[in-house]
């Protein structure tokens, strides 16, 4: 998904190197005669989600603890990047790896604090509330209204001043999407006044490209907190017209995905089938996040686009590949992710990694 300096914490996000969507493929947002949008049709299977075949439990249970033994060891051996993920993998096994979230709210890096204070908050993890606290006086305003996050979902009296002022006041638009992020996750309706008062907000110190990221954002905290026409913004951005818009809609992809929008399913299996004038289809990382998002949705006939960049040269796209196979689960899903806990690179390990704890959670 695009560029951040701090990842989502909701479910494993895959960040992609700034430009990375660009490419040469005909738009379907641009007036061209192939690109119309889809005709509304009944998808097989998107009424009632198709179960995949789980693995035997001997299998499984050896897979598992590879899963677990990869995300201990790369939450204290890899980048700053890796063990951010690998923190957030450990949210799917919080009893058998709480430590290692411990650990990251310990890190020399920000991002890794954030995500590490947002996954104590997601997975209630009350023991580590006291480390927590610390965090709100942290230099990085990223890791701040995150312990303010967990904080709240653990039950606890926090300002949450700092959210509005965040949103509203600071000149980064990554803390102001962060800003927006948690506000939705947080589940309470009052905010929506606040979110649509930044959605004003012209923001002249910001590119074109970081305002439709915050709107997008902002569009996703509303949706949680009850706003459904707030998903018609989401889906309008499905439809990029310039090669820039790309990212948007890639974050657009993920979003829908994460808020279960089923309203949309026909237009993200229309983009996953889109081919231009050349027969070019989307860039892969869009391809990817749709595959991403429909399996979210119990839809998990994307597998072929993970098949298709599992074994691919460029390392971010086996991650992705193997963060859709945790998506789907089942049988060949854990198949495919036992082989690239194997990879080299330990990016695709740790997505592989947890790709099967967030399955095996589900099951």
């Amino acid at each position: 998904m695009p560029t951040s300096p701090t990842p989502r914490c909701s479910g494993l996000v895959l960040l992609l190197a700034a430009g990375a969507l660009g490419g040469c493929v005909d738009l379907p947002g641009q007036d061209k005669p192939k690109a119309s949008k889809p005709v509304p049709r009944q998808p097989a299977g998107a009424t009632t989600p198709t179960t995949q075949a789980a693995p035997d439990r001997v299998t499984a249970s050896a897979t598992r603890e590879r899963a677990l033994q990869t995300i201990e060891e790369l939450a204290v051996g890899g980048d700053p990047q890796t063990r951010a993920n690998a923190v957030e993998a450990a949210s799917f096994a919080p009893t058998r790896l709480a430590d290692v979230i411990a650990k990251g709210l310990r890190d020399a890096n920000p991002a890794v604090r954030s995500v590490a204070a947002q996954c104590v908050g997601r997975t209630k993890l009350t023991d580590l509330a006291g480390e927590v606290s610390p965090l709100l006086t942290d230099p990085t305003p990223h890791v701040r209204l995150s312990a303010i996050y967990a904080q709240i979902a653990l039950g606890q009296d926090a300002d949450r001043t700092p959210l509005a002022s965040a949103l509203l006041e600071n000149p980064s638009p990554w803390v102001r999407r962060h800003a927006a992020f948690i506000l939705g996750e947080l589940g309470d309706p009052s905010a929506i006044s606040l979110l649509r008062a930044a959605l004003r907000d012209p923001y002249p110190t910001a590119s074109a490209e970081q305002v439709r990221a915050l709107q997008l954002q902002i569009a996703e905290a509303m949706a949680k907190l009850g706003d459904a026409n707030s998903r018609q913004v989401l889906r309008a951005a499905l439809y990029p017209s310039r090669p820039e818009e790309l990212e948007a809609a890639a974050l657009a992809v993920q979003i829908l995905g994460e808020i279960q929008d089923r309203d949309a399913i026909d237009q993200l299996i229309y983009l996953a089938e889109y081919r231009d004038r050349t027969g070019q289809p989307y860039p892969a990382e869009v391809r990817l996040g749709i595959a991403a998002a429909l399996a979210g949705m119990g839809l998990p006939q994307g597998r072929f686009i993970a098949d298709e960049f599992a074994k691919h040269e460029n390392p971010v796209l086996r991650a992705q590949a193997a963060f859709v196979y945790g998506r789907i689960g089942g049988r060949e899903s854990w198949e495919r992710l036992a082989e690239l806990l194997n990879d080299p690179n330990p990016a695709v390990r740790v997505s592989a990694a947890a790709g099967i704890l967030r399955s095996s959670a589900n099951r």
